[in-house]
């Protein structure tokens, strides 16, 4: 078991298991040291999803706890691209999230502080990155939020 397997484990975290693409791209693509990871949904261990829209029957609490889903699709996604080999993730460079909200809705920042949030908590100083927060009038599967990364790993 690894240190992160160890540090998801004390937070009480499942990683689910990483998914097929939903079209024509695939989970990952590593260009030299930059490892892209596709965008990530709201998907837990068990099948669970958080869909709709914040502002129209989904509060913030629910948006971070989806952006929280998404950001640990990614670390599973991270997990197979290294081969488990997490020593080998230098950090996370930048998160781009994307929030299904209301016209009205402005608290994209707070939702996806749930998945930047899991980066620090999971590889602390390797885990504060850039990012975006973004309002959708719709995304894939009518998810909560829909939130991509920028990894350096080592070659």
């Amino acid at each position: 078991m690894s240190d992160i397997d160890t540090i998801l484990e004390q937070h009480g975290l499942t990683l689910p298991a990483t998914k097929a693409p939903l079209g024509a791209y695939v989970p990952f693509v590593q260009s030299g040291n930059l490892l892209m990871i596709s965008g990530q949904g709201p998907v837990g261990a068990s099948g669970a999803t958080v869909t709709g829209r914040l502002g129209d029957g989904l509060e913030i609490e629910d948006g971070t706890r989806a952006a929280q889903m998404a950001g640990l699709n990614i670390i599973a996604q991270i997990k197979a691209a290294l081969n488990g080999d997490f020593d080998r993730l230098v950090r996370i460079v930048r998160l781009n999230g994307f929030v299904n909200a209301t016209a009205d809705f402005t608290h994209h920042p707070a939702v996806i502080n749930g998945a930047s949030e899991l980066m620090h908590d999971v590889f602390g100083e390797r885990g504060v990155h850039s990012r975006i927060a973004v309002g959708v009038a719709s995304l894939p599967m009518n998810w909560a939020v829909e939130i991509d990364a920028v990894i350096e790993v080592s070659l």
